[in-house]
């Protein structure tokens, strides 16, 4: 391949995949964003004894924002809590206000640190990193006390044991929230009440999530986050956290099949379900409280409960790692594309393959570095009998020069005769001026794909490679104007040059030098430089990204010296070339 292409494919990468989203949001467009939701009407304005077709409808409404600071060892010491521990997360459940609000996820670290300890992903209210989901009733049209205390059956939910956390209020109803979890990140949340009062009871289940987006990650064109759902079928995820405050609250319309934040790498959802007299969703949709806190919330339709009677329905949570095993088996199972909470894109077609083939490599070989460097030579490889076309096209171009010279120059009033002339020649001499083109074209959307996947794959996280390489997923550590850390500054992004930038550069370069060389004397000028610059650009990328290009430049400059041994009076006309076009740029 002629790797002077590879300069235009980062260009035209980049436009392709704008261009190629703009037409797929035309042609298959997202959920449509809704109006604000209103806030619903007043219970005083129903009438008291409706049934539940007419049912008031309850409002979780906007907490106060004046919230107690809460230390986190403190809140975790509490007696009130029961714990959970499974093969992948451990933490605990509050009774007061039955919630979700300590999980630890065993297999992940918050740095590349061994002993820097699990990744946190709930925190109870009030802590610096709260986040947590709440399941809870409103009767009558007033949610049912957050500070409430339940009692629970169990000291410990895991796989094999489920708990059920049970309350009874004064007007004799029972509520229940049976808890059960499987071996990975799913909690299935089963709510029921039971009337066991003189009078009818109107009942509204339903589960929240609300956060702090002060830990959140930084929401990008290659990754979101902020709040997220499927509804009506429908992927949705339109808006970050500061354009949700600016619009207050948002109700996605559609029926939800899941909703809830994501992160780069972490993802907590409520997936409404089923029950045996399970009311319908009534609403669904976040809401901004104010300063840095956010919501999801799930609101079932009331029901009206006579003296003895029940109600159940079922809400599933996920808290955990955005796995693409994992979130496709769930989707499997009946979540309507649950795997898309990783943010694949257009290019999923290719960047669950290109994952599928570093996780395949590195259960070879044990190391994602290496595994990067035998997908990059499997990609040239495929590429290869493209790439020696076009180096044949490229011989034949050079061969028949003069006569397009000698075209040029007759047919130079005449552009229409010219260009027809041109294409005879092509035609006559079987050439194809744009074949040296093809493998330029296919590895634009493998570069991206490969780029979306250290971003996004979890399975790619706190990766190392050799030496001071200890996560491919994040840029090169290495610093050559602190001496690799050796100075006691930090340099600034721009100039972060670490060893992978600098081979970057010095391998395309010498790909340039194998090149034919440009007629043009600026356009000389602007090769010369070009390696260097993009050695700056590209310096802040992950680590393995950088990996795939240099080892991409490495086997371009074998495959360049390979093919000039099979048309070797190729590489003599360029030297040629080479040689008039530096005494042009000489005078």
């Amino acid at each position: 391949m002629d790797n002077r292409n590879l300069l235009l494919a980062v260009v035209l990468s980049g436009l392709l995949i704008l261009g190629w989203d703009a037409a797929m949001r035309y042609f298959y467009p997202e959920a449509a964003v809704t109006a604000p939701a209103e806030a619903p009407a007043s219970p005083a304005a129903k009438p008291a004894g409706a049934a539940a077709a007419t049912a008031p409808s309850g409002d979780l409404g906007n907490e106060a924002q004046g919230q107690r600071k809460v230390d986190l060892k403190a809140a975790l010491a509490s007696p009130n809590r029961i714990a959970i521990d499974t093969p992948r997360i451990a933490g605990s459940i509050n009774l007061v206000g039955a919630r979700i609000d300590d999980i630890v996820l065993k297999d992940y670290r918050e740095t590349v640190k061994k002993d820097s300890g699990p990744v946190r992903l709930l925190a109870p209210e009030g802590t610096p990193g709260q986040y947590f989901a709440e399941f809870g009733f409103i009767t009558g049209g007033v949610r049912q006390p957050a500070n409430a205390l339940w009692q629970a059956d169990g000291t410990r939910l895991t796989p094999e044991t489920p708990v059920t956390l049970t309350r009874t209020d004064a007007a004799g109803i029972t509520y229940r929230v049976r808890l059960a979890v499987d071996k990975d990140y799913m909690i299935t949340a089963t709510q029921s009440a039971g009337n066991g009062g003189a009078a009818a009871a109107i009942i509204q289940p339903f589960a929240l999530i609300k956060r702090t987006s002060a830990n959140a990650s930084i929401d990008q064109f290659v990754t979101h986050s902020g709040p997220v759902g499927v509804f009506g079928g429908t992927l949705w995820d339109p808006h970050s956290y500061a354009e949700l405050a600016e619009i207050g609250a948002e109700r996605p319309a559609g029926d939800p099949a899941w909703l809830g934040f994501v992160d780069q790498y972490w993802l907590v959802a409520l997936v409404p379900g089923g029950g045996r007299t399970a009311p319908k969703v009534a609403e669904a949709g976040f809401r901004a409280l104010g300063g840095d806190l956010f919501r999801a919330d799930l609101l079932y339709n009331a029901v009206t409960l006579p003296p003895g009677g029940t109600s159940e329905t079922q809400t599933r949570l996920y808290a955990g790692a955005k796995e693409s095993a994992t979130l496709d088996r769930y989707e499997d199972s009946g979540i309507t594309y649950f795997g898309k909470a990783i943010s694949w894109g257009w290019f999923e077609i290719l960047e669950k393959p290109i994952l599928w083939l570093l996780l395949s490599l590195n259960s070879l070989v044990g190391n994602f570095g290496v595994a990067i460097i035998l997908l990059t030579v499997i990609i040239r490889a495929a590429v290869f009998p493209i790439a020696q076309k076009g180096f044949a096209s490229m011989a034949a171009m050079k061969a028949i020069q003069p006569r397009m010279q000698e075209l040029q120059e007759r047919f130079k009033d005449d552009k229409p005769r010219l260009q027809q002339e041109m294409m005879k020649l092509y035609k006559d001499e079987g050439v194809n001026p744009l074949s040296g083109c093809l493998p330029m074209l296919i590895q634009i959307p493998v570069f991206f794909a490969l780029y979306k996947v250290l971003v996004l794959a979890i399975e790619m996280r706190h990766q190392p490679f050799f030496g001071w390489i200890r996560d491919l997923s994040a840029p090169d550590p290495a610093h050559i104007l602190n001496l690799f850390g050796l100075l006691p500054y930090d340099v600034p992004g721009f100039l972060a040059i670490g060893p992978l930038a600098l081979l970057l550069g010095i391998t395309m370069w010498l790909t340039f030098k194998l090149n034919p060389a440009a007629v043009d004397p600026v356009q000389q000028q602007m090769f010369a430089i070009m390696p260097w610059v993009l050695m700056f650009v590209m310096a802040p990328f992950a680590a393995g990204l950088l990996l795939y290009w240099v080892t991409s430049n490495i086997l371009t400059l074998a495959q360049q010296s390979y093919l000039y041994s099979r048309h070797p009076q190729l590489k003599a006309a360029n030297a040629a070339a080479a040689a008039k076009g530096g005494g042009k740029a000489g005078r």
